[in-house]
Order: C-alpha cells, then structure tokens, then sequence
C-alpha cells in the first residue's frame, strides 16, 4: 500500500493547520502512523490520494446511513446549489425536514434547526437552565457533547483519546457548574442531587455512548434518570447526534420507550452535511427568541443544501428494507468478531445495536468509562493498523464507535471478517 502523496499532503497540511488537521482525532496520533488523505468517496468505500481503497467503517463519524455520495441524495445537492447556497431567510425545505423529524421523534414538538451538534446541545441547555432557573448541569464521564466549554468536562471522543479529558481554557467557574457521573452509576447521580437540592438545570447524555467507544446502557438506567428528573424537577436531555436515525430510526429514546424534555440532533438530519437541530416540549422551545427571552440565533441555519440533502437520506433511511439492511450488516459484522475472537481465545468485547458497534480487547464487558480505559488500548492500536494496511478503515481511536451503513455489501463484511482473522 503506497501513501507517498498522503504523506506529502500531511507535511503540507502541518504547516497551515494545528497538528496538521481540523479535528484531533484525525491525526492518528492516538494509534500512530499518518492519516490518509481522501480524494473521493463512494457507496462504503474511501479512495486516498495515493489510489487505495478502504471499506469504510467511520461513515462520516455516523451520518452516512446511506454510504457515501448516494445517486438520490447528489441529484438533491445538484438542483438545489443551482438554485442558490444560502438564503438567510425561510425556506420550504426546513419545513419538510422538521416534519420528518417530529415523524419519528415525537417528543420534538418543536424544533430549532441549528449548525452542528456543539450547536444543538449549547441551545439545549441555554434552554434547560432558563426553563429551571437553575445553573448546574449533570453529564457522565466519557460522554461528549462538543466542544463548549462546559461540556468539556471529562469528555469523550478526541479529548479522551489525547488524555485532556478537561480542557486548558475553559473557566474554573464553568467546570464548576458542571456535576460528572460514571455512566450506567445511578446511585454516583443520586448522590449528585442530594448534594446540590434545587440546583440541577438538567442530566444531559449519550442514550447510548459513542465517544467512549460503543457503551449500552444497562437495563433499568435510563428509565431510572427519567423517574428521578422528573421527582427533581429537573430536565432529561437526549443527545442522539450519533444515535438518531441509527440506534432506531426514532432513536434510542424509540428504542428504549423513553421520552426526553430534550433532544439533540446531528450528522444525520443533513446527510452529513454540516447541520444540527434540537427539540422538545413545546413549552420549553417557546422560550427561545422572537418568542420568548433565551437567544439562539445562526445565519447559515436551516442551509438549503443541508436540508435537502438531510430529506433525502431521512426518506431513504426511513424505508423498513434499508433501516433492516443497516441493522443486519452490523448484527453480522459485529457477531462474526465475536466468533472469530472466541475461536482464537482473545478476550475480545463487540457491543453493537442498531447500525453503531464497538470492539474493546478486555476480558469483562464495558459498562462506563473506567471500564474502557482498562481495555488494552496498545493492543488496539496494533489492530487498528493491521486492518488499515489491508484496506479497512476504521476509527483511528480505541475509544470511538463504529459506524456501519445499509449501503455495506455481503462481500465487504466478508472481506472485513478475514481482515479481522489476520489482524488478531
């Protein structure tokens, strides 16, 4: 495998860029080596600069539901960019895609169409403590929200994986408002409230974590928060940037029967262009400006090209045949590991649900944070570049979610599952 013009690019690309990229984890640094750069994408498949391909298991970090430049979602680019990038004003489009939307999440009574997902969760709590009139907010350990700065409080994604679980310049007094719990811990959050009464604005997570790697919650747990906000008067906030559309095509608060005051939104709501939303009950989200006194604003919220790009993939996703297809290409990707790990004897944890998975080499299964640092994380690395060098790509961190799409084919997971024989 040659990556002589990828290299070059990387050398290039460090001398504009901090670390060479725009978003950490993709400088390999965590498992060594040197990114790829990508010309071009298709279906499941990358193509570098230098002519490999790689099955792709990264999908945008989960919004290609679909794969990659699907035929109906580029024909929806190219009419729509013909017909102009940008309004800064109201359009039809954001109208369909919120209907599309409210379809699958109920609890969304209304919505606000937003930029990304930092965006979505920023909005969502600006509303909760004004809801509340409260100022401390709950995370859980492990569990990222973007990158503002209250929220980056023992994070998970990028800040986990280069070990600034609590990043420099972030105020001492925003941290100080934000309360960390151990994911599936209900009594560590028990003992939160108790020791702050009257002072949560809300519990804010991942429904199911993708940025600690692929970690489900345990049964009871999130039935359990939603109980204990509701006797605190407190707010329960879904962050279904990564689980929307993919854990279920209602979401993990579908899939779990659970109703959230709050969700965010992400990735997928715009085919993977850059997008975001969050919703809620109606008398929450009527406190946002011109209605009420919580401002949130964006000009380039609601882009034409994202929503249209996010109708078509919703409209595609939302098909039962394709929704099965992703379930089923994950079941046997994620299974078929299983297998292979246990007829090698390697200690070897694949959590999967819905179109999301994760592979940890521990011995016990993965309930929280702690838990996945325990994993080999060197053991990891070895791997992640063994399945690279033969044309897999996966996420470049032992703390990510995988991310399979209904566009992957029977002989791309066969391919996968050799990879995987050679590279254990």
């Amino acid at each position: 495998m040659k990556i002589k013009k990828s290299q070059r690019l990387f050398q290039q690309s460090q001398k504009i860029f901090p670390g060479g990229v725009n978003s950490p984890v993709r400088a390999f640094r965590s498992v060594g080596g040197e990114p790829r750069f990508i010309q071009k994408a298709k279906g499941a498949l990358l193509y570098d600069v230098d002519g490999n391909s790689y099955i792709d298991y990264v999908g945008s970090w989960g919004p290609l539901v679909m794969g990659h430049a699907h035929p109906q979602v580029v024909s929806a680019l190219k009419k729509a960019a013909a017909l102009g990038t940008s309004y800064g004003a109201p359009s039809e489009q954001e109208s369909i895609l919120g209907a599309l939307i409210q379809k699958h999440y109920p609890s969304c009574e209304k919505i606000r169409l937003v930029n990304s997902g930092t965006e979505a969760v920023m909005g969502a709590i600006r509303l909760a403590r004004a809801f509340t009139g409260r100022e401390k907010i709950i995370k859980f350990e492990g569990c990222y929200h973007g990158h503002s700065d209250s929220l980056l409080v023992k994070a998970g994604s990028g800040a986990l994986t280069f070990g600034v679980p609590t990043s420099k310049g972030v105020p001492e007094a925003f941290a100080r408002l934000t309360l960390t719990a151990p994911y599936n811990d209900l009594d560590a959050v028990e003992k939160l409230f108790k020791a702050n009464p009257q002072e949560i604005a809300c519990i804010i997570l991942e429904p199911v974590v993708g940025n600690s790697g692929c970690i489900l919650p345990e049964a009871g747990f999130l039935e359990a928060l939603r109980a204990l906000t509701q006797k605190e008067g407190a707010l329960l906030i879904f962050d279904e940037v990564m689980t929307g559309f993919r854990v279920a095509l209602g979401g993990a608060q579908a899939h779990f029967k659970i109703r959230p005051d709050l969700t965010t939104l992400g990735k997928v709501i715009g085919g993977g262009l850059p997008v975001g939303a969050f919703g809620g009950r109606a008398e929450i989200m009527d406190l946002l400006a011109p209605l009420g006194p919580v401002y949130q604003a964006g000009t380039l919220s609601g882009n034409p090209l994202a929503m249209v790009a996010g109708i078509e993939t919703l409209r595609l996703i939302t098909q039962k045949a394709n929704f099965k297809k992703m379930e089923k290409n994950t079941r046997n990707l994620a299974e078929g590991i299983q297998k292979i790990a246990k007829a090698s004897g390697i200690p070897l944890q694949v959590p999967y649900i819905g179109g999301m998975m994760g592979l940890f080499f521990s011995e016990t299964p993965v309930r929280n944070l702690e838990d996945a640092q325990k994993s080999d994380v060197p053991r990891f690395n070895r791997f992640f570049n063994a399945m690279l060098e033969q044309g897999i790509y996966l996420p470049p961190s032992a703390y990510e979610a995988w991310f399979v799409s209904a566009i992957h084919k029977e002989k791309e997971i066969e391919k996968t599952l050799q990879a995987v024989k050679n590279a254990l």
